[in-house]
């Protein structure tokens, strides 16, 4: 039996890979016909589905990232980044189109902003055999956007006997998607951040959020930034704070969080210690720049 077997699982991190360049110790943001000058700069791997892998193969867990990945200069830069992390690679689908995807995250004190470019479509040529991996138990989805390229993905994860978790990862179009609810029928773990939950929910308080997102999915583990999170999970609502720690960058912490949050979950550990292992997840991650680099220290 293998380790991922043993602990509930292997999961599947499936959506894009992105190269982050992160500027840190901005003034101010960058206004049109003005140039700012950055105090740092971080050329990290990034996006959810690289991230939640990273952090998940960290904790122990057998992960392997489902994705396609450029072969254009830039991409091939990045790729040793991707050796190091400790995750299954046997899944990556390499493709020319598939790069360069990029991501500019300028960071001003707590403040973020983010440009990125999608190249070629989202689902690798590599699912089908991902979902039919015998030590794969579970599916994270990285952001709705690749639930919305790959219609019936859940459907033909549940087939498969895996659970599935999605993180709604903010597309300013598609978190207004009328059709959002529906789409994520079957989802059993629901991973929003309180700025996409308050969106859906239509109500900016958190517990009335979750309040209303649990209706539609088992479970819900709602990210609250430096105030913690809170998590819906077995008919109760639960609130648990975050540490104080020094915050360098921000990037990534969500899908840390996720990345934790899912390790205990597929151990089938109590709510509180499923919540808790999510934002200490998400606090270690924000103690550096880009969303994986805390754990290469």
């Amino acid at each position: 039996m293998t380790s991922g077997q043993a602990r509930g699982g292997a999961v599947l991190s499936l959506g894009r890979i992105y190269c982050d360049l992160i500027f840190i110790g901005l003034p101010a943001m960058p206004r049109l016909g003005r140039e700012v000058f950055a105090e740092g700069m971080t050329l990290s791997l990034g996006g959810g589905a690289f991230i939640t892998a990273a952090h998940s193969a960290a904790h122990g867990r057998t992960t392997a990232l489902v994705a396609r990945f450029g072969t254009d200069a830039l991409s091939a830069a990045m790729e040793p980044q991707l050796a190091i992390q400790g995750i299954d690679l046997r899944f990556l689908d390499r493709h020319p189109e598939a790069g360069p995807q990029v991501t500019v995250a300028m960071i001003e004190g707590e403040e973020r902003a983010f440009l990125s470019r999608r190249a070629g479509k989202a689902e690798p040529a590599t699912l089908e055999a991902a979902l039919a991996w015998s030590e794969a138990r579970h599916l994270h989805i990285a952001e709705y956007a690749t639930l919305v390229e790959m219609p019936g993905i859940v459907e033909r994860a549940k087939a498969r006997g895996l659970t599935v978790s999605l993180d709604p990862s903010w597309d300013d179009t598609l978190i207004r998607d009328p059709q959002f609810l529906d789409r994520c029928a079957g989802i059993d773990v629901f991973l929003p951040n309180l700025e996409e939950a308050s969106v859906l929910a239509g109500a900016a308080e958190p517990r009335r959020a979750i309040a209303f997102l649990a209706e539609h999915f088992p479970v819900v583990a709602l990210k609250l930034g430096a105030d913690g999170g809170m998590l819906s999970m077995d008919q109760e609502i639960l609130t648990l704070p975050a540490p104080q720690v020094a915050v360098v960058d921000t990037t990534g912490a969500g899908d840390a969080f996720n990345a934790g949050f899912l390790d205990a979950w597929l151990d089938g550990r109590p709510a509180g210690e499923c919540l808790s292992a999510a934002i200490d997840a998400g606090s270690r991650s924000v103690q550096a720049a880009g969303g994986a680099s805390v754990l290469a220290r």
